[in-house]
């Protein structure tokens, strides 16, 4: 799967403001126009299913 065909974010993390735009800083990087926030993305990996005894 490409960069360009993952999903971006639907909402700002900090105030929930649905109107984010692409940052000009990089890949994976967002600003939000609502409360002028600048955040990034990372996938980072999987983690492993915790197993119950």
């Amino acid at each position: 799967m490409s960069s360009e065909s993952r999903a971006a974010p639907l909402y700002c993390p900090y105030c929930g403001e649905e109107d984010l735009r692409p940052s000009e800083e990089g890949h994976g990087t967002w600003e939000c126009r609502g409360c002028a926030r600048a955040f990034s993305v990372k996938f980072i990996g999987l983690v492993r299913k915790a197993v119950a005894r």
